[in-house]
């Protein structure tokens, strides 16, 4: 099931209505469920690989603290984030300032920022350490079977 985009997602709290979540693809509603969207983000950077670390690491923790509470929903915003920092700083790594597009739509020269990198490289072990999780996998599944 794909995420759902004609949500009024001001007016829920997916905390206490799980059952409105979808996972959808990849990185889909990352800023947009809440109370997860403001737990995270301010915790979500990836500037120097030292504040890529500590973000992730953070961030990981967090994904461990909603296991604890059987808390799907929150788990799979934490996933999200982390995936959110391994693409963002993959971007970053390719394209000064993050923009592959100049403001006619053509493609930017690609310019490696090796710092950026390893970032990426550093929150993209902490994504792949959470997607694998055996009990998020079975939480996702069972998410998904019950509620689409």
């Amino acid at each position: 099931m794909a995420f759902d985009y004609s949500l009024d997602f001001n007016e829920i709290d997916f905390r206490k209505e799980p059952e409105k979540y979808r996972v959808g693809r990849g990185e889909q509603g990352v800023l947009l469920v809440e109370p997860y969207k403001s737990e995270i983000l301010p915790h979500w950077r990836f500037k120097t690989p030292a504040i890529a670390r500590e973000s992730s690491e953070k961030i990981y923790e967090m994904f461990l603290e909603y296991k604890k509470k059987d808390d799907f929903v929150g788990m799979d915003m934490a996933r999200k984030f982390l995936q959110m920092g391994y693409t963002r700083a993959r971007r970053y790594t390719n394209y000064k300032g993050g923009r592959k597009y100049d403001k006619n739509g053509n493609v930017n020269e690609r310019a490696i920022d090796e710092e950026k990198a390893k970032s990426a490289a550093i929150f993209e072990v902490k994504w792949k350490m959470a997607r694998e999780d055996a009990e998020y996998l079975k939480m996702k599944k069972a998410h998904q079977k019950k509620y689409g």
